[in-house]
């Protein structure tokens, strides 16, 4: 079984007097095709675990490997270039752009790929479709109810096939019915075949993964 995520000895302190070690220097490998959920209480560094996940902080300390890729030494540029082949993020405040539909959020994602119109919009329905929004797809973020805003983000983190999907708290703005609908959404997409890592809080959901880390003032260990 091939490995998507390999932290080896991965750490993060952030600079200043005094220092904090946000992230201490942890081992986890994620392999293709797991569900992996994150639990801890706010201000336990999970959040700072997956930025560090996504390629969003760069670690001070270990090397992370990235579907067989050695990120340590990359670029600012080379790290955008493998955030936006190979990851895909889903986050609790959805983070649409007010004035665009849902068809064209959705096919924003993919610029960075170099990838036409034609090929975006293409790309961009049949994700809304694979996430039940199809006939959403003109809909304004401001029209749409939360699970489907949620859904909308999900489609577009879905949009450039990624490795590995991040999820930062998904539900935490969702009430229960409209969560366990999005959870559902995920449990399919792990049953396709995609990596899953999400953070939560709350134990239900982090019951769902197949294997379950725990955060806890900065360390990081499996439950």
């Amino acid at each position: 079984m091939s490995t998507v995520l390999d932290f080896q000895g991965v750490g993060l302190t952030y600079p200043g007097s005094p220092s904090v070690e946000a992230l201490q220097p942890c081992d986890v490998k994620i392999h293709a095709g797991e569900y992996v959920t994150v639990i801890g209480p706010s201000g336990s560094g999970k959040s700072t675990f997956l930025n560090v996940a996504g390629l969003l902080d760069r670690p001070t300390g270990g090397r992370y490997i990235l579907n067989g890729i050695d990120t340590s030494e990359l670029s600012k540029t080379d790290r955008a270039s493998i955030r936006a082949h190979f990851i895909g993020f889903v986050f609790q405040e959805f983070h649409l752009l007010p004035h665009r539909t849902a068809i064209e959020n959705v096919a924003l994602a993919q610029l960075y790929t170099g990838a036409n119109r034609r090929k975006r919009i293409a790309a961009a329905t049949e994700m809304l479709d694979r996430v039940g929004l199809s006939h959403r797809k003109e809909a304004l973020p401001a029209k749409l109810s939360g699970g489907e805003r949620q859904r909308v983000a999900i489609a577009r983190a879905l949009a450039n096939a990624p490795q590995l999907l991040l999820c930062d708290e998904p539900t935490g703005n969702l009430d229960t019915a409209t969560s366990a609908t999005v959870l559902e959404l995920l449990d399919e997409l792990h049953a396709d075949g995609l990596t899953i890592l999400l953070i939560t809080h709350d134990p239900e959901v982090s019951a769902r993964g197949e294997r379950t880390l725990q955060v806890r003032d900065g360390v990081v260990s499996w439950s």
